[in-house]
């Protein structure tokens, strides 16, 4: 089949290109005074804590905002963190890559429509860049053993054997004929797809089928799945073979509010740790939760030293705010047990399997051949990025992400087999890399015992069975988390939920 395809149809999974606009950092706020800085984001006059105790069960990005507002406004907050950093899946790797490259393990982009996200960069004062230069160099595929180079006016042949029609229809087109109408009814469904109250009856059929299975039910032949699933479609549970269609129609429908996207030049992990430099010590590092005992009176926790000779101490407070993922809570003993909806949400709602490699290389030799370093597979290591495409210098990061069965078989591997594999697999698509590359690592989220896995997902029937019962509270329990949101997987989600369970909890805050 043969298509011309400009850079812009391109959904590229991730790629940005060196030069783009930075914005320049300034004074950081302190706690006391930031909330006077964004009117339109301001902590409305009434909210007071009344020296009221809560703690907060994670410094992940969920924790640490629910924390800060409610410091904010007068409660009295401890945060435990089994880590010894904050952040959670918000991470940056630093080590052990030279000249002061860096590379997200975790979230990578900040979409100009997630409000929250981009509110608390602004109120921080944090540096970003725009990542839109990306589309300056050629993204790539790598299927069936083929490589298609995208941009320009060249014709591109694709492997595949479509249908008459979908042969005339071309790529772009398929993807409108099959998802577009879909996606469409979800933006326009009352309540929209980002309301407490979400899914509404008119769209529940959509959990009935898998991603694939919707394509198919409107007339996508098997050569056309196998193209629409490469990259961000097939990047939930185990691919589009086995997520609800309806949460990937809410994701999609989330999506059609802009394009632009950003990065903290730094590190996205700036971000918690502007949360957690104002919270100082109000949170406890190497502090693992392993009982909840709660009653209307209270909840009293039971909190392990990691690395401080195993001692466990009792602690009382008014409220939990329980931003852990549910794949970590689901080990942990609660007394008396929640409610069996919760508990069935706690017990069967799964994260992706995720596990990212990054090889780091003498130069940026894809440069060369006018390519951007970012490539869509069907090859086990998946999607490969510039991890460095926005920071200066010679040396470059080229990362590798799977996700479902191709991460879990990664994860099974030693570190040396892992980049092995990487360097094996991006020679076929960047040919010249094994003479580059002076070394890596990797990150496998299914192996961290304070995640096990990475995003949250959900199968057929879920979102109607499940999703309701994520996020409500039990009595002085609340519950946050990107799984606890409408924005599962990304930065947004983890914020919005916080500051939800902010509000659950006494905090009232305006909204956007």
């Amino acid at each position: 089949m043969t298509e011309h395809v400009s850079r812009r149809q391109f959904l590229a999974f991730s790629a940005a290109a060196a030069g783009a606009a930075i914005v320049a950092p300034a004074r950081i706020p302190a706690l006391d005074s930031v909330h006077h800085r964004s009117s339109n984001y301001a902590r409305l006059p009434q909210s007071r804590g009344d020296g009221k105790r809560v703690a907060v069960m994670g410094a992940g990005l969920a924790g640490l905002v629910a924390a800060y507002e409610l410091a904010a406004a007068g409660y009295d907050v401890t945060v435990f963190e089994a880590r010894t950093r904050p952040g959670g899946r918000v991470w940056t790797i630093r080590e052990p890559f030279s000249d002061g490259l860096h590379a997200e393990a975790g979230a990578m982009f900040i979409p100009e429509y997630h409000t929250w996200t981009m509110h608390y960069v602004k109120l921080f004062e944090l540096p970003l860049v725009a990542t839109s230069a990306r589309d300056a160099l050629a993204p790539v595929f790598y299927v069936r053993g083929k490589r298609v180079k995208l941009g320009g006016s060249a014709s591109i042949e694709w492997p595949f054997t479509f249908s008459p029609e979908e042969r005339a229809l071309g790529a772009s087109a398929m993807r409108a004929r099959y998802t577009a109408t879909d996606i469409k009814a979800v933006v326009d469904a009352v309540p929209g797809p980002d309301a407490r109250d979400w899914p509404p009856a008119s769209l529940r059929h959509y959990d009935t089928m898998t991603m694939a299975g919707l394509w198919r039910s409107r007339g996508a032949s098997d050569e056309a799945v196998a193209l629409l699933r490469l990259g961000y479609n097939d990047l939930w549970g185990d691919g589009v073979d086995t997520y609800s269609a309806l949460s990937g129609l809410r994701d999609l429908a989330l999506r059609q509010n802009g394009r632009q996207t950003f990065a903290i030049p730094d590190g996205n992990d700036r971000l918690p740790h502007a949360f957690a430099e104002r919270l100082k010590d109000r949170i406890h590092y190497g502090a693992e939760v392993t009982r909840i005992d709660h009653s209307p009176e209270g909840v009293t926790l039971s909190v392990h030293s990691v690395s401080g000779g195993g001692q466990t101490q009792r602690v009382t407070t008014d409220h939990l705010v329980c931003s852990i993922p549910f794949s970590v809570l689901r080990r942990l003993v609660v007394a008396p047990a929640f409610s069996p909806d919760k508990l069935r949400a706690i017990r069967d709602l799964e994260y992706t399997s995720v596990a990212r490699m990054y090889l780091q290389c003498r130069t940026r030799f894809w440069e060369r051949e006018g390519l951007s370093g970012s490539a869509t597979t069907d090859l086990p290591v998946r999607n490969i990025a510039s991890a460095t495409a926005l920071q200066r210098g010679p040396r470059g990061v080229l990362q590798t992400y799977a996700t479902g069965a191709n991460a879990r078989r990664i994860t099974a591997m030693s570190g040396e087999q892992r980049l092995a594999l990487a360097a094996e697999q991006i020679e076929n698509v960047f040919p010249g890399l094994r003479e580059q590359v002076e070394g890596g690592t990797s990150k496998c989220w299914d192996e961290d015992p304070w995640a096990r896995g990475d995003y949250a997902w959900f199968k057929p029937g879920q979102v109607t069975s499940l999703w309701p019962h994520v996020a409500p509270a039990e009595g002085n329990v609340h519950f946050c988390g990107e799984h606890a949101s409408a924005w599962p997987g990304w930065m947004q989600g983890a914020l919005d939920s916080g500051r939800r369970a902010a509000a659950e909890v006494g905090v009232v805050l305006a909204q956007p």
